[in-house]
């Protein structure tokens, strides 16, 4: 089994920047990849970004491309996703997921990121 705890979410003006974090509880093949979806009120959960083992491959949705940066530190078992340029309609609680694959298996309990205009 693999925890995933996000953190560093808040209330931010519109341009704003914040940084999430998600603590894997182990490395395993389980979270060779590691990405982060959003889910905003009535809406579908929907992909932000991923990366994979090494870092040498991501991906990002096209609403994000540009001002969003997904990283990860294996010293600290740590994923990243550093947020710039922040609009309203970031706001969402995002979630962090780990696989071994792109289909991820474990997902985090999310954040609330609240950007306001």
């Amino acid at each position: 089994q693999v925890q995933l705890t996000e953190s560093g979410g808040g209330l931010v003006q519109a341009g704003g920047s914040l940084r999430l974090s998600c603590v894997v509880s182990r490395r395993t093949f389980s979270t060779i990849y590691m990405g982060w979806f959003r889910q905003a009120p009535g809406n579908e959960r929907e992909f932000v970004a991923r990366i994979n083992w090494s870092g040498s491959s991501t991906a990002y949705a096209e609403s994000v491309k540009g001002r969003f940066t997904i990283s990860r530190e294996h010293a600290k078992n740590t994923v990243y996703l550093q947020m710039n340029s922040l609009k309203p309609e970031d706001t969402a609680v995002y979630m962090c997921a780990a696989g071994a694959t792109e289909k991820f298996d474990y997902w985090g309990q999310g954040t609330q990121v609240s950007v306001s205009s």
